[in-house]
């Protein structure tokens, strides 16, 4: 976890993450989304790569990187210590409690419950 921690305390490694959540990259494409050298850029892929969070593959003259969310797990098992559950819970309550009650005004044919607040 120390790993992971320390390779996302940067923030050119956690955009290079945001970057490579939707799809793997060469490095040239990603060193054009900053202002700072490429040397520069391939040490941060180096430090992500060295903690698990990215792998590489060698296509032709190519070298595409892609993210590995599954060194994520650790830390954040360890931050959900510090995020109170309940307090989801209490957001995904109040949520079925709102579908519960457009739905029944939906059947019923009663007027949409926001509206009824401003009505009264």
């Amino acid at each position: 976890m120390d790993e992971v921690t320390a390779a996302i305390a940067d923030p050119v490694r956690r955009r290079i993450l945001e970057l490579l959540r939707e799809r793997r990259l060469p490095a040239g494409q990603i060193a054009d989304q900053f202002e700072i050298s490429r040397p520069a850029i391939s040490r941060h892929l180096r430090v992500l790569r060295a903690s698990g969070l990215v792998r590489d593959t060698v296509v032709g003259r190519q070298r595409l990187y892609e993210l590995d969310p599954t060194r994520f797990a650790d830390l954040i098992r360890w931050l959900t210590q510090f995020t109170p559950a309940d307090a989801w819970e209490r957001r995904f309550d109040a949520l079925e409690t709102e579908v519960y009650r457009a739905r029944r005004d939906r059947r019923t044919g009663g007027a949409p419950y926001a509206a009824k607040e401003r009505s009264a």
